[in-house]
């Protein structure tokens, strides 16, 4: 009874001269979208090749360091206070800057003040634009197929089940990826930490891309593989966005590679286990993001669904 919509201000960076607009917090998804981007631009990408060890490894460093801030930091911005810096290129600078290009990080060395003692797949992304150019990238959820399993009487709609997104286990951090750092436990009144990152990305203060995911954690992953795919390498959308994908969530430190059994990237995996990487196969396909390109010089859309699930480009 006491639940209020609040609307916040989305957050904004800038990667390659383009303005990225993502999720404010409580989502986690648009401020590590960003600061990964931030960390990736310090590094000159495009003199590898996509599928490269030396992109991938820098890809998955950046993310480390990335989802390493979002344990740290981030919660309700009602209840915590969430740095300004995060999003800020001099912060990106900081973390990139032990970043060795030869050699993974250990996750645990990223946050030594952390004592060491999943989440659900039925998220559903959608993009819009209209004929006069509003753009709307939409993630929602209800956790864990059918929420709560609670009908609002009257209104027809279920109850999410998000409560599973807070840290339920306060000061427990552990190598298998439970977090229970401060920023995102549970309080009365206080929003949980989410990963969707619907993304709107401008060009010239004209929308260019709009993209966002399901997926859980891997969200920001997903959503950062895309814009590395199209901004950085200038990937026509669908060829980005079959690409193999890779996730990296600080904690377990273990990469998660689409493309880890495919013998097309044998010499991928066998170059990142060299550099000291643990990559394994994803027991499932990540994400699936349903995307529009708007090429600004003719207004051509082009919408692309994620072959992953379901889904598809429709006009109307």
């Amino acid at each position: 009874a006491g639940y209020q919509a609040k609307e916040r201000e989305p957050v904004s960076g800038s990667y390659r001269g383009y303005q990225i607009l993502g999720a404010p917090p409580p989502s986690s998804g648009g401020t590590c979208v960003i600061e990964a981007l931030h960390i990736l631009q310090g590094f000159n990408l495009r003199q590898y090749d996509r599928n490269s060890p030396r992109a991938c490894h820098l890809i998955i460093e950046a993310l480390r360091r990335t989802f390493c801030d979002r344990a740290r930091w981030l919660g309700d911005p009602d209840f915590v206070e969430v740095p300004a810096t995060l999003l800020g290129e001099a912060h990106a600078l900081q973390r990139a800057a032990d970043i060795d290009v030869k050699h993974a990080t250990p996750s645990e060395q990223l946050a030594p003040e952390i004592k060491l003692a999943g989440e659900g797949d039925s998220t559903t992304h959608f993009s819009v634009i209209d004929a006069a150019g509003m753009a709307v990238a939409n993630t929602y959820t209800l956790e864990h197929s059918y929420g709560s399993r609670v009908v609002v009487r009257g209104a027809g709609f279920l109850l999410n089940n998000e409560m599973t997104d807070f840290n339920w286990k306060p000061g427990h951090t552990d190598r298998g990826g439970h977090i229970g750092t401060p920023a995102n436990t549970i309080a009365p009144g206080k929003r949980m930490l989410s990963s969707q990152s619907p993304t709107i990305v401008l060009d010239d203060g004209r929308p260019v891309l709009i993209t966002g995911s399901p997926g859980g954690r891997t969200i920001i992953s997903t959503v950062v593989c895309l814009l590395v795919n199209t901004l950085e390498y200038e990937l026509p959308l669908r060829e980005a966005t079959d690409a193999p994908r890779l996730h990296h969530g600080w904690l377990p430190d273990v990469v998660l590679f689409e493309g880890a059994t495919e013998p097309a990237s044998a010499e991928l995996v066998k170059a990142l286990t060299e550099l000291g990487h643990h990559v394994q196969a994803k027991p499932h396909r990540q994400g699936s993001a349903n995307s529009i390109w708007i090429d600004v010089a003719n207004g051509k859309r082009t919408g692309v669904a994620d072959c992953r699930r379901e889904g598809k480009a429709a006009r109307e």
